[in-house]
């Protein structure tokens, strides 16, 4: 601001110097601006860079192949037919494991009561897992465990009464009898066999067919 003490010439020069101090002030704002600019871009590209590398680290680890998968104690059941029947039938093996079946699926969860067979095993036609386990043999802890072990997609899980084992997981085509919830042998079993190409239709519908008794999730 002009002081009316000072004379023209040198409330011109005031003014000047305060131009020049507003400019340079100007500049050395943008100047701090284009710094940060250049920090955020390092670091935005250390960060892209340490994606990058971590994605290829994950794609570098080898994957598993399902089919190399050795499940000990596992039996399969070749030339299963897939038709459509009404009623109950007759499987060659308990729990069934893929044969003639009701038209309509199961839809995939957890269930506190057994289910249909025949709706199960179309679940299994669809590349489902279906693990049953004999109530009168685990505790309700135990059955919490196998029901927090399995995966939320494309699984069955049910009471069997009268198993020969604990627990027993099925596929379309395999089976495996199980020590109880804690056998290592369950989670090899489901890598290998959880919407399998072994399966007629992997990965038709698990949903929208019936709903079994007793669903809890």
């Amino acid at each position: 601001m002009p002081n009316d003490n000072l004379t023209v010439k040198q409330q011109r020069e005031q003014r000047r110097q305060e131009k020049v101090a507003a400019l340079k002030a100007k500049q050395a704002a943008e100047r701090r601006r284009n710094r940060l600019g250049i920090i955020g871009a390092v670091v935005g590209g250390v960060a892209v860079v340490a994606l990058i590398v971590s994605i290829v680290i994950v794609n570098a680890q080898p994957q598993v192949d399902p089919a190399t998968i050795e499940v000990a104690g596992v039996e399969e059941f070749e030339g299963l037919e897939g038709t459509h029947v009404q009623g109950v039938v007759d499987y060659e093996m308990t729990p069934p494991a893929g044969g003639p079946h009701n038209q309509v699926w199961l839809n995939c969860g957890i269930y506190e009561q057994p289910v249909q067979s025949e709706n199960a095993v179309h679940s299994l036609e669809h590349g489902a897992v279906w693990v049953t386990y004999d109530p009168s043999v685990l505790s309700e802890a135990e059955i919490e465990t196998l029901r927090d072990a399995v995966p939320s997609t494309y699984m069955v899980v049910s009471p069997f009464e009268g198993l020969e084992s604990p627990v027993v997981a099925s596929a379309w085509g395999a089976q495996v009898f199980l020590d109880g919830v804690e056998d290592e042998r369950l989670e090899d079993f489901v890598t290998k066999y959880l919407l399998a190409e072994t399966a007629p239709e992997p990965g038709a519908l698990c949903t929208q067919g019936v709903d079994g008794q007793g669903r809890v999730s």
